[in-house]
């Protein structure tokens, strides 16, 4: 499915470049300018944020809840922890799945809608900016969880964001920002990948013995005498 992230790229290039959804008098792949009424309301002038924030907080919640709190939620999540004992237990796989992807892809879509209806206010081949596959470190990062995610995506924001005055004013590289999200992946990936390749298991604790019972003390006192 990875993949086909370059097919949508390609098309969306493709169409861009067609006369249909072209700005008009620019030979550049870039679409008209979108008209306010049907952009996202800034919610604190002279920034960036707008309400697409506030809705992604409410998106974010809603998923935690589906997944959390609902039959098909625990649906979801007995398919990702283990397809075959979902299928065993009568959860249609094939369905859960194709739910899951389509929601998942659902989401996806807010992200490019708001990201051209709340910042850009035009639509360009490069307006997604590899954040999708910035996503995937994302989901990684917040340990798949909804509010983790959430959380994540604010830092990983933060990096992008900062990057481009750090350089500015400090003249530090951008690169340094590269730097630090990958050292933030390889410690969190690393614990998991050391134990399946070297196999190891956490410690057992010693479990102590049960104190025999009162009834089997006074037995054995009575049977000393």
């Amino acid at each position: 499915t990875i993949m086909l992230n370059y097919v949508a790229l390609f098309l969306l290039d493709f169409l861009l470049n067609t006369a249909a959804f072209r700005r008009p008098g620019d030979s550049s792949p870039i679409s008209p300018r979108l008209d306010d009424s049907a952009t996202f309301p800034v919610l604190i002038p002279g920034s960036r944020l707008h309400l697409g924030f506030l809705v992604a907080i409410a998106l974010t919640y809603g998923v935690w809840w589906l997944l959390n709190r609902s039959t098909i939620g625990f649906e979801f999540r007995a398919v990702g922890a283990n397809p075959v004992a979902a299928r065993t237990a009568g959860v249609k796989v094939s369905r859960a799945t194709i739910l899951v992807m389509a929601m998942a892809g659902a989401l996806a879509a807010f992200g490019g809608v708001a990201q051209v209806a709340g910042t850009e206010k035009v639509l360009t081949g490069g307006v997604a900016a590899q954040i999708g596959f910035d996503a995937i470190t994302v989901a990684l990062l917040g340990r798949s969880t909804p509010w983790g995610t959430f959380f994540a995506g604010l830092l990983f924001g933060a990096f992008r964001a900062g990057a481009v005055q750090m350089q500015i004013q400090t003249g530090t590289p951008i690169d340094i920002v590269l730097v630090v999200q990958s050292l933030i992946v390889l410690f969190i990936a690393a614990p998991p990948l050391i134990k399946s390749i070297f196999r190891l298991e956490p410690k057992k604790k010693n479990k102590t013995p049960k104190a025999a019972p009162k009834a089997a003390l006074v037995n054995a006192s009575g049977g000393a005498k």
